[in-house]
């Protein structure tokens, strides 16, 4: 697929926060093509914040969303078109397989991607990447939301259109070492489960429904047992394991509701989402 001679791009290159020599080389890559723009930010603003701002600078019939690691195969960037060509507004790699990353990681992903399925009714589709092409209406649909808790994926599936995905295997990185470690990447699950789906607050109250329920049951069993049978045998561990439970079980809730809560304290906040530094050919 020749994209040069079909198609006239240019390309958006987020400088997000790096501390070694990329914004020099960038220089020089610009310099030499004036294709090549390049948006550093004041500081690393994560993945969906690079991402948010690459997407304000938009302005093509389309958009492909890609890292810079090569994890992302540029050779898939032609199928993307091709589907694009056939009325796709959205769309996104879907990886069949992780190379280069250990079982945590791919255990965590497989978690991510089983409770956002179940839990956004099937919105965000399994093992959906980041690495997409987007028609001019969807990005623009997707950076007219103002939401400081940006989830890019999820943002993309919510706001619909024709969706399809595109089989992928993800490579070992290209240079460098990954950040997602262990509690980043659960950070990021939390809050884009979170951001997308009420269902966590409603198991608060089925679960609180539930135990009263529960309970109910078995006192009224004891004063049965009481009345037919007398005082039962003394059960103290019995009754602090519950105690325990009920303890755990409530501090659970809570914690639930306090991400719900903080995320609506980074909203009402309306920081922005990034800080541009400097600009190369915008």
């Amino acid at each position: 697929y020749d994209l040069e001679s079909e198609y006239e791009f240019e390309t958006i290159i987020i400088e997000n926060g790096s501390v070694d020599s990329t914004w020099e080389k960038l220089e020089a890559i610009a310099g030499n093509d004036a294709r090549f723009k390049v948006v550093k930010l004041s500081r690393n603003f994560r993945m969906d914040g690079g991402l948010t701002a690459g997407l304000s600078f938009c302005k093509g019939d389309a958009a492909v969303l890609m890292t810079a690691d090569l994890q992302d195969p540029p050779e898939l960037i032609s199928k993307f078109l091709r589907k694009w060509e056939e009325g796709f507004e959205n769309v996104f790699g879907v990886i069949t397989k992780r190379e280069g990353t250990g079982p945590v990681r791919r255990f965590n992903s497989g978690a991510f991607y089983w409770l956002a399925d179940r839990l956004t009714d099937g919105r965000i589709p399994k093992n959906a990447s980041d690495f997409r092409l987007l028609d001019r209406r969807a990005y623009e649909a997707v950076r007219a939301m103002d939401e400081r808790n940006r989830f890019v994926r999820g943002l993309a599936a919510w706001v619909g259109f024709r969706s399809i995905g595109i089989d992928m295997e993800r490579p070992p990185r290209f240079g460098g070492v990954s950040n997602a470690h262990t509690f980043k990447v659960l950070d990021l699950a939390f809050k884009g489960i979170f951001a997308h789906s009420y269902v966590p607050l409603r198991l608060i109250t089925i679960t609180g429904a539930a135990i009263f329920g529960t309970s109910v049951i078995m006192l009224f069993s004891l004063i049965i047992r009481w009345i037919f049978f007398g005082v039962p045998f003394a059960g103290f561990g019995t009754i602090v394991a519950l105690l325990l439970a009920a303890f755990g079980l409530l501090a659970l809730m809570i914690g639930i509701v306090s991400e719900y809560v903080g995320l609506i304290y980074e909203e009402v906040k309306k920081r922005p989402n990034f800080v541009v530094s400097e600009t190369i050919g915008l």
